[in-house]
């Protein structure tokens, strides 16, 4: 396995946001994470990640992780070309201190060129679109060579095109034997392109096969998921 969660509880200012939930990520698996707003979904994400640390239970990975958050969760103001945004992947290698070589900036630009922005490397991320911004950041992944890749809503706000472009790059990922996890809202996407699925609204309400996850009863279960629960309900006792 991959990635596993073993009693796995969430909370922000001890009150829940993901209850005891429990299962594997197949390594070289596919897989979504779906559920109403406010579920718990990226909050998830963000724990497989490291960001997060459980309040109860454990995850267990030993894969190289690249991280890819919201859009909205990306500063797009701060002054760079997008050559110099892509080369920061190799964060792994350089440290934040090394400088980057002749070599990672020829992989950079093949990374743009595999994604569509060949001839944008001096371009200021700034002035992307939000279609361009979000191939720039799959470049970045692209060269950041991870075995685990997590994406959390990597196709709001971009239009067919770019989402068509950006799936056969997972797809491609996941032929190649890497495991993606993705926190998607699309069912219909998920059903043709992603085998296996998480339904999540707080706790897990199906995980498995995306057509039997994505069952009518499960969905409509997932839909009494209430979204103040995280306020409305008591705090999380810390684990001793």
């Amino acid at each position: 396995m991959t990635v596993t969660l073993e009693n796995v509880t969430l909370s922000y200012n001890r009150h829940p946001a993901v209850h005891h939930v429990s299962g594997s990520f197949e390594r070289g698996s596919l897989t979504a994470i779906a559920g109403p707003n406010g579920a718990g979904k990226s909050t998830l994400l963000k724990a497989i990640a490291g960001i997060i640390t459980p309040d109860e239970g454990r995850i267990a990975s030993n894969e190289r992780i690249a991280y890819l958050p919201q859009a909205s969760e990306m500063q797009r103001d701060f002054p760079s070309t997008v050559l110099q945004m892509v080369t920061t992947g190799f964060w792994h290698k350089t440290g934040g201190l090394r400088a980057i070589t002749p070599a990672m900036k020829e992989q950079a630009r093949t990374a743009m060129l595999q994604v569509g922005l060949n001839g944008l490397e001096t371009r200021d991320i700034g002035s992307l679109s939000a279609g361009q911004f979000q191939r720039a950041l799959f470049a970045r992944l692209l060269i950041q060579d991870a075995t685990l890749i997590l994406l959390d809503e990597p196709f709001n706000a971009i239009d067919e095109t770019t989402t068509r472009h950006l799936m056969e790059i997972i797809q491609r990922w996941h032929k190649d034997g890497r495991t993606v996890i993705c926190v998607l809202h699309d069912f219909e996407l998920i059903r043709n392109h992603f085998p296996s699925c998480l339904l999540l609204a707080r706790e897990c309400v199906a995980w498995g096969s995306s057509v039997k996850t994505l069952h009518p009863e499960n969905l409509l279960n997932a839909r009494f998921f209430r979204p103040d629960f995280a306020t409305a309900s008591e705090i999380c006792e810390r684990a001793v």
